[in-house]
């Protein structure tokens, strides 16, 4: 925290190496974010990309209010809810395509698990309602407080643990019944 109250100070007074920093810090995080919520994977780049240029162009006028990861997840979540609309509006609702996450396994079976495990739980989470879907994720992946996640989302705390509760319970029936995929 005290690292990222250092790198907004460098930011705010042009340090563009305090961005890259930031950046550098952030992305894996992020991106895990922006694939769990955008229909469409071919946009998950480009929600990073939108967030941090947005991000960028605040420099020398930026004020954290709480934390700087809780901020950029957020902003993430809401860049990628965008897209989704805009797919929607424009008839291209994709589904989420599975990808390997890394392990230290190398043999192709635990990949193929891994694989198939990754997309039953991707196609789950896009049956979710996307307030309860960026509430888990964002809980889940992100390690954000229902306060935090709240405070950015100018949402009650309530309402958040209830999306959170939600959203697991629907995660937990589509599971049990085991996803169509």
């Amino acid at each position: 925290m005290i690292e990222d109250k250092l790198l907004i100070r460098r930011f705010n007074a042009g340090d563009m190496d305090a961005l890259r920093r930031i950046y550098e810090r952030y992305k894996p995080e992020l991106l895990s974010v922006a694939k769990a919520l955008v229909n469409d994977t071919a946009a998950v780049e480009d929600v990073l990309h939108d967030v941090f240029v947005r991000f960028a162009s605040q420099a020398g006028r930026f004020q954290l209010k709480g934390s700087l990861k809780g901020y950029l997840a957020i902003c993430v979540a809401n860049r990628a809810r965008n897209v989704n609309r805009m797919d929607r509006q424009n008839g291209r609702e994709t589904s989420l395509e599975a990808t390997v996450a890394p392990s230290g396994r190398s043999e192709p079976s635990h990949a193929a698990d891994l694989a198939e495990q990754r997309q039953i739980m991707t196609c789950a989470l896009t049956q979710l309602p996307q307030e309860q879907r960026q509430v888990v994720v964002l809980h889940v992946l992100s390690s954000l407080r229902f306060r935090e996640i709240a405070q950015q989302t100018g949402e009650s705390v309530n309402t958040i643990q209830s999306r959170y509760r939600y959203g697991l319970a629907k995660l937990q029936s589509l599971l049990n019944g085991e996803v169509n995929l």
